[in-house]
């Protein structure tokens, strides 16, 4: 089955190849949470799935690039996504704040990406422990989809340094609040001259998202891909489709992370012109780096969808600022960009939970 590279040919595959699976593979996990011992575990697990389920749908898109392999993908993105909402519920929600605690829970985003990595207890260094094998099988999943991947092999590198950085982001920026932004800093200067100029926060936000490492996998799945072809895969996604994809969630979250007091990248910008004149600039380096990638019409689509479906979050309309800064930022994806942001809006009416 070809590519989607029309809007509405993508969005007629999202509804009948992706959602369904991705529906199916979440009721399955959801079912294994609630039966997970400890209650604070068992509430996060259920939590991260009820209310995160659009990550799992949007990583799951990428999975239509997996030709027959799509509905075993599916299953990938939706087990390490999981992982992925589960921990960040864990260390947001969490009473601690310990970064080797939070080294520890992610390592099982590590092993996930590396077939025959042995099990350990990711909880060891926490109260909360017994959790019946919920994340070491989450883990196994994800290791077993890979190790019947034809070319994980080709991948492997390029996967565990995205992980990485999305592992090291999370630990950072979930110590205690005076700690966070000195150590987001100073890991960004020990990066800075391996990257495009940016800011310490942008960098931040262009870690934080799992896209590349759903995209790599979801080509793996079907053809052999050379070194070149693999690193134009990572640089087509790491840094720019990432950080629009993540400055655009923190975009939404504004109001509400201000009122819980955690930290937002989107608020570092100087003021609102400075935010939308990089909101730009990430809009036109993420086409750039998309026109060098193989089906560039489709991930084109996805750049523009990410436009449309963030902006129109609900919670957008709650805050006037907001809501004029979403309508510039919408202007910049054009005409498919206001075609995905109808779509959800329709999807609203008929769900108003998503």
């Amino acid at each position: 089955m070809s590519v989607p590279n029309q809007p509405w040919a993508l969005m007629y595959r999202i509804y009948r190849n992706v959602l369904p699976d991705v529906s199916f593979f979440l009721e399955q996990w959801r079912e294994k949470a609630e039966l997970i011992p400890n209650d604070e575990l068992r509430k996060q697990a259920l939590m991260s799935i009820d209310t995160k389920e659009f990550h799992c749908q949007g990583g799951s898109i990428l999975a239509l690039l997996a030709g027959d392999q799509r509905k075993k993908v599916i299953e990938f993105v939706v087990a390490y996504q999981t992982i992925s909402d589960y921990l960040d519920n864990l260390c947001d929600r969490s009473t601690s704040l310990d970064p080797l605690d939070f080294e520890a829970l992610h390592e099982s985003m590590l092993h996930a990406l590396t077939p025959g990595a042995e099990r350990k207890n990711y909880y060891r260094m926490r109260e909360d422990q017994s959790d019946g094998d919920y994340l070491w099988s989450l883990v196994r999943t994800c290791q077993t989809v890979l190790s019947e991947i034809p070319y994980y092999s080709a991948i492997s590198d390029s996967l565990l340094d995205l992980a990485r950085y999305y592992c090291d982001l999370q630990i950072h920026k979930h110590v205690i609040f005076e700690e966070r932004v000195p150590r987001l800093q100073e890991w960004f200067s020990n990066h800075k001259d391996s990257i495009p100029a940016m800011s310490w926060y942008e960098f931040s936000a262009c870690t934080g998202s799992t896209l590349g490492i759903f995209c790599l996998v979801s080509y793996a799945s079907h053809q052999n891909l050379t070194n070149e072809q693999v690193e134009v895969i990572k640089n087509g996604y790491f840094p720019w489709v990432q950080g629009l994809h993540i400055l655009l969630d923190y975009f939404v979250d504004q109001e509400e992370d201000k009122e819980g007091g955690d930290l937002n990248f989107c608020s570092y910008y100087e003021n609102g012109n400075q935010l939308l004149e990089r909101f730009g600039h990430f809009v036109q380096q993420a086409d750039n780096s998309i026109d060098r990638l193989p089906d560039r019409k489709f991930h084109k689509l996805i750049n523009r969808g990410l436009l449309g479906i963030y902006l129109a979050d609900q919670k957008v309309d709650r805050h006037p600022g907001i809501k004029k800064a979403a309508g510039k930022i919408m202007r910049m994806g054009g005409t498919y960009t206001f075609f995905f942001y109808m779509n959800r809006r329709l999807m609203q009416r008929l769900r108003p939970s998503i």
